[in-house]
């Protein structure tokens, strides 16, 4: 017989989105979405393709997907965000794998991104290979780690060979928006772990040099400058994102210690 599938997801005002990822996916035994509030058509578009859904507001990416994982009933979980998309090839991939007996318990899936309107193939963006699919209990996320929370697996994991779709910057101005948000949540964290740059040497490195070779190492040594002018920006302004999220925790930091001094 058979492995069942669910998808398991996370959303929050996706109705721009949520059409084609779910449209990819409508063929699994179950679908499976946590919102945390939309105010659009998320949920009533997900229960036009027959979704489960519940309302859970968030504390974290990760502890919001453990809840949706949490809800699944089948033998596997395929966790999908809801501006990705499976190819028709990696639909068929999957299906016949579960048709048979899996070797592996978990299964990497390379993930081929959309940046500005091209398809970044270069500088270390390509392949993008994510965990995502695993065996129904043997995977959670971890938690308290911000935005890029992954899910954790101990033991021997296969690859997928086909892409999924990520629709994850079409614009400039998207970008942008959600590297300001995810830098105030890494530099909260930050902050929280101790890691100001408190020190001149520390500062320098990490809100300077730091993103200087960040982006000398993707854009030039892993030819992130094959991906043309897009790829030049999506390099530059990955670079700024590692600035912004230290230099952000340093201003947490200096708050905290002009307010201790002004207390004295």
């Amino acid at each position: 017989m058979p492995n069942t599938l669910s998808i398991a997801m996370i959303a929050m005002n996706e109705e721009a989105n949520l059409p084609r990822t779910l449209e990819s996916v409508r063929w699994a035994d179950e679908i499976v979405l946590v919102d945390s509030g939309s105010k659009d058509r998320t949920i009533e578009i997900a229960h036009s393709f027959g979704a489960k859904t519940a309302y859970n507001p968030i504390k974290g990416h990760g502890e919001q997907k453990n809840v949706a994982l949490d809800l699944c009933t089948s033998d596997w979980i395929l966790l999908l965000d809801a501006d990705e998309v499976l190819t028709p090839e990696l639909q068929t991939e999957i299906q016949e794998l579960l048709r048979g007996t899996p070797k592996f318990d978990a299964y990497w899936i390379p993930r081929l991104n959309l940046y500005f309107g091209r398809w970044i193939r270069h500088g270390g963006f390509y392949p993008d290979h994510k965990l995502r699919l695993f065996r129904r209990g043997k995977a959670r996320l971890s938690e308290g780690v911000g935005p890029h929370s992954t899910p954790q697996f101990t033991g021997p994991r296969g690859k997928l060979r086909h892409d999924m779709l990520h629709y994850a910057y079409p614009t400039l101005a998207v970008y942008l928006e959600h590297m300001n948000r995810y830098s105030n949540e890494i530099a909260l964290l930050l902050y929280k772990r101790g890691r100001t740059s408190r020190s001149m040497p520390a500062l320098v490195w990490n809100a300077i040099l730091n993103p200087a070779a960040t982006f000398l190492y993707n854009y030039v040594f892993r030819l992130g400058f094959l991906d043309g002018r897009e790829g030049l920006l999506l390099h530059l302004n990955h670079s700024v994102y590692i600035h912004w999220k230290f230099i952000k925790a340093w201003w947490l930091w200096r708050n905290e210690a002009e307010n201790s001094d002004q207390a004295k």
